[in-house]
């Protein structure tokens, strides 16, 4: 078996043959712990020396050695297992000669179980005193070494296993992912939503503009996609009489990495009959607050250098926002009217052009941004292409943004006094979108109209074909809805002040290594 470091795998393959000499199995099925090390730990740390001389506290254990240090007929060894370090100390008159030639024959990242009881050092350090040890599994491939770690990034990310067995900061990190899942489900079981789950293989992919991965069904000789998203099938659910309801999955989508996209992602999704957009924004605000409480302890949080208010919210038009955000120097700045006017759009995004042309010609100029292409767009697809580049990155404080064109939201209801808009809104935070959110549109013959000019706009981001069952769903009575979706990876990263999505998704998508051996 081909692996590197060779020469160590080698000596370890032949401590682990001495190791079978000794009549042990290297590889046992069980072990019984009475406590882990980190409960020890937790138990005694207040416990002082004098106390296990008056009482002995007998312990029964395991975990993985991460130091080692032989000293003639005795030796000191670390083992971590539940987050936590515990020091074993070992002597031949107490083990034998057996069990302490095993102890020899150990090494870094090999995993024992003992048995013994506690004291503390001349150095008070907490310390298990071994009456017995077993091997449990023997490491063939070193660990890091100490005072480097797992520095290489994208090779902490290959190898989870080894970036969470060296590197506390990651296991702490997805210990905080799990526990704001939990917060999430407890916030809406308490509101009385119901957790449900629908297909992740769709034959046609809606729910969003995004590109779907693709696979084959064998058995009916079927096309299916993995979904982008399960908006779809939750408000068919609300079609049926789960008024409330809550989705917390994976989603697909063929498109680029990067720091805050992964193709495969997880989301909640949750839709609440009897309701529109506004009662989900102080919902969100509300989930927000409660939920950076929760797991931060404050409503305050760090993210870089930024320190993030939850229990304070700015509320912004799409078109307040470009205009808040137009660069000072590329006079005259827009109005929210100058935007809503026919062709506004793109005047404003021709006049973006030219300043940023202008720029190029500075001798301090940064480097150069790409123009905006914005010839064969309508005026509410350049109206969001306006907002992403002008005041997206900029929304560091909590940010609910509303009222979104028509034009790029062909699922969400129009206001009632202009249908240019709809009752939309997105979450934004530390410049990153971490929710978007709508009032649902029910009527299924603007439904069906909207779903056919997709279709027929075309392109890789939009279904090939409309959803007529979910139609039908729509034409036996949709009651007026709210739903919406929230990033969870995204969500992560802002609460373990994470600043790439690949930090907090345990095995993120990679591009195949051409040496099978790393």
């Amino acid at each position: 078996m081909p692996f590197e470091p060779l020469d160590q795998y080698l000596q370890r393959k032949k401590k682990l043959a001495e190791v079978k000499a000794l009549g042990d199995d290297p590889y046992p099925h069980k072990f019984e712990q009475s406590s882990t090390p980190a409960q020890i730990v937790a138990a005694h740390a207040r416990s002082h020396a004098a106390s296990f001389e008056t009482e002995r506290v007998n312990v029964r254990t395991a975990g993985r050695i991460l130091t080692l240090r032989l000293h003639g007929k005795a030796g000191f060894a670390h083992i971590q297992g539940d987050g936590a370090r515990l020091q074993l100390y070992v002597k031949l008159d107490a083990v034998g000669e057996r069990t302490f030639r095993l102890f020899q024959l150990l090494d870094m990242g090999d995993i024992v179980g003992i048995s013994g009881h506690l004291f503390r050092t001349k150095t008070n350090e907490l310390t298990v005193w071994v009456d017995t040890l077993k091997l449990l599994s023997k490491a063939l491939l070193p660990l890091p070494e100490k005072w480097h770690g797992l520095a290489d990034v994208e090779l902490r990310h290959r190898q989870r296993y080894v970036d969470l067995i060296v590197n506390s900061r990651v296991r702490v990190t997805f210990l905080r992912r799990a526990e704001i899942l939990r917060g999430l489900r407890a916030f809406f079981d308490a509101r009385g939503y119901i957790e449900v789950e629908t297909p992740m293989m769709q034959t046609i992919a809606g729910g969003a503009a995004a590109r779907p991965f693709i696979t084959h069904h064998n058995t009916f000789d079927l096309d299916l996609y993995l979904r982008i998203a399960p908006e779809l099938y939750l408000k068919r659910l609300l079609v049926g009489g789960l008024d409330r309801v809550y989705e917390i999955n994976r989603n697909f989508r063929n498109e680029g990495v990067s720091s805050e996209h992964n193709p495969e992602f997880t989301m909640l999704e949750f839709y609440q009959a009897y309701s529109d957009y506004r009662d989900l924004m102080a919902l969100t605000e509300e989930l927000f607050a409660s939920l950076a409480q929760k797991i931060c302890g404050s409503t305050q949080v760090t993210f870089g250098e930024h320190k993030l208010d939850f229990s304070r919210w700015q509320r912004l038009s799409m078109r307040e926002a470009i205009v808040l955000h137009w660069p000072p120097d590329a006079a005259p700045s827009p109005s929210s009217a100058d935007l809503a006017a026919p062709g506004g759009p793109r005047a404003i995004a021709v006049r973006y052009n030219e300043w940023r042309q202008r720029q190029v010609l500075l001798p301090s100029a940064a480097p150069p941004v790409p123009l905006l292409d914005v010839s064969s767009m309508s005026d509410g697809e350049i109206t969001g292409l306006l907002f992403e580049t002008l005041a997206e990155p900029k929304l560091i404080q909590p940010t609910l943004l509303y009222d979104f064109p028509t034009d790029i939201s062909p699922l969400a209801k129009c206001r009632p006094d202009d249908t240019s808009l709809v009752e939309r809104f997105e979450v934004f935070v530390a410049g990153m979108e971490l929710g978007n959110a709508f009032s649902e549109l029910n009527d299924p013959e603007e439904q069906e109209r909207r779903f056919r000019e997709q279709v027929a706009r075309g392109g890789e981001e939009v279904p090939r074909e409309v959803d007529l069952d979910y139609i039908r769903a729509l034409s036996y009575g949709l009651p007026p809805a709210a739903g919406m979706g929230i990033g969870i990876d995204r969500l992560t990263m802002l609460f373990t002040d994470s600043h790439s999505i690949r930090e907090v998704i345990l095995f993120p998508l990679l591009r195949p290594q051409a040496d099978s051996n790393q």
